[in-house]
C-alpha cells in the first residue's frame, strides 16, 4: 500500500504508540514523501476505508515542520478523509462494507487505506461527493464545537479572526444564519470575499479596523492579534481562543481592561474535547451540506501526487478555505 510520509522523523518521540517502519521510495516535493507503508490492521472497533479524497489541515503543516510537538515515532499525516468501507468493524459496529463514508482518523489518513474507529465515522448521502466530505471533519467539527463553547449567538455580535480558512468560513456560515451579526478578518480583501456570499455583515483585514464592542471574539490567530481583538470586546464579553496560526505568543496587559472589555472573560478551546462523537459532529454537517445548509470552501483540488505543493501553499497562505487532494 501507498502513503504519505514525514520526510524526517522528529527528533524525539512525545507517545510510545508502535508503528510499523515505512520505506519512502519517490518524493511528492516538500515535507511528505510517497512511500509504501504495510496494510493497516484494524482493531476490533475500527473500520478500513478506502481513501478517495483526503484534506490538509494548517495544524498538520506545523506537526510536519516540527513547529507542533505532536509527532511519535512512526506517524503519518492525515485526519480528514472520505472514502469507501471496504470491511466493517470486526465487533459489528458502524457502516457496512460498501458504505460511501466520511471520518476523523487520529492520523495516518494520506494513504491509499486507513483504519478509523467507527466512533469517528459517518455515512454519506449520493448527494455529497468524496471531495466535499474531505473538507469537513477538523474544520467543521471545530466550528460547531467553537460555537457550542460561545453559547447561543442569536442577535450577539461575532469578530471571528483568521477567518479565510477553513474553520473561519464553516464558523461564518453557521453563526450568521443563527442569527449573529459577523464580522470576518482576513489577511486581504480578495482572501474574504467569499466570507460576505456565506453571510458575514462585514469583511476587515485587520481587528484593528473592526468597530465593536463584540459580545464574542472567535481568535486563532495569536501574537499582536489576539491582544487587539480582545480590545474590540465589550465588557463581560468571552474571548474563545482556539489557535495560534501565527506560532508567536501573545502578550496581555491586565490595565488594558479597564479601557473596554472589563469583566471579560478568556476562553482556550480544544476541539478534541467535547461531549458528542465525532461520528455525530460529522453526520450533522454532512446533513447541513446534504440540505444546502452548509457550502465548505474549497481552494484547491489536486492529484495527492502534488501534496508537497499544497503544503506550501497553505503555509504560503495562497489557499482560500480548504485543500483537498484525490487518490487514485
Amino acid at each position: 500500500m501507498q502513503a504519505l510520509l514525514p520526510d524526517t522523523e522528529p527528533e524525539t518521540s512525545t507517545t510510545t504508540t508502535p508503528t510499523p517502519e515505512t520505506t519512502a521510495t519517490s518524493t511528492t516535493g516538500g515535507t511528505v514523501l510517497l512511500g509504501d507503508v504495510p496494510e493497516p490492521v484494524p482493531a476490533a472497533d475500527e473500520a478500513l476505508i478506502a481513501v478517495e479524497a483526503y484534506s490538509v489541515n494548517r495544524g498538520e503543516t506545523f506537526q510536519l515542520d516540527g513547529q507542533l510537538d505532536r509527532r511519535w515515532a512512526g506517524w503519518r499525516p492525515g485526519k480528514d478523509v472520505a472514502g469507501t468501507v471496504l470491511r466493517a468493524a470486526a465487533d459489528g459496529t458502524g457502516p457496512a462494507a460498501g458504505t460511501r463514508v466520511v471520518a476523523h482518523p487520529p492520523a495516518y489518513g494520506w494513504a491509499e487505506r486507513v483504519a478509523v474507529p467507527v466512533h469517528s465515522i459517518a455515512e454519506l448521502p449520493d448527494s455529497v461527493d468524496a471531495v466535499t466530505a474531505a473538507a469537513l471533519p477538523l474544520a467543521g467539527i471545530t466550528a460547531l464545537r467553537l460555537l457550542r463553547a460561545a453559547g447561543p449567538v442569536a442577535g450577539r455580535r461575532l469578530l471571528v479572526t483568521g477567518a479565510s480558512g477553513g474553520v473561519g468560513h464553516y464558523v461564518t456560515e453557521l453563526a450568521a444564519s443563527s442569527g449573529a451579526a459577523v464580522t470576518a478578518v482576513s489577511s486581504t480583501p480578495e482572501r474574504g470575499a467569499r466570507l460576505l456570499d456565506l453571510g458575514a455583515a462585514a469583511v476587515v483585514t485587520s481587528p484593528a479596523d473592526a468597530g465593536g464592542p463584540y459580545d464574542i471574539v472567535l481568535e486563532s490567530v495569536g501574537g499582536d492579534v489576539l491582544p487587539t481583538a480582545l480590545a474590540r470586546l465589550a465588557p463581560g464579553g468571552l474571548l474563545v481562543w482556539f489557535g495560534q496560526a501565527s506560532r508567536t505568543p501573545s502578550t496581555l496587559d491586565f490595565f488594558d481592561f479597564f479601557k473596554g472589555p472589563a469583566q471579560a472573560r478568556i476562553a482556550h478551546f480544544d476541539y478534541t474535547r467535547a461531549d458528542t462523537t465525532y461520528a455525530a459532529d460529522l453526520a450533522t454537517l454532512v446533513r447541513l451540506v446534504a440540505g444546502g445548509r452548509l457550502h465548505p470552501e474549497i481552494g484547491s483540488v489536486r492529484d495527492w501526487s502534488r501534496t508537497g505543493e499544497v503544503i506550501a501553499d497553505i503555509r504560503g497562505r495562497r489557499v482560500r478555505g480548504n485543500a483537498v487532494l484525490t487518490v487514485g
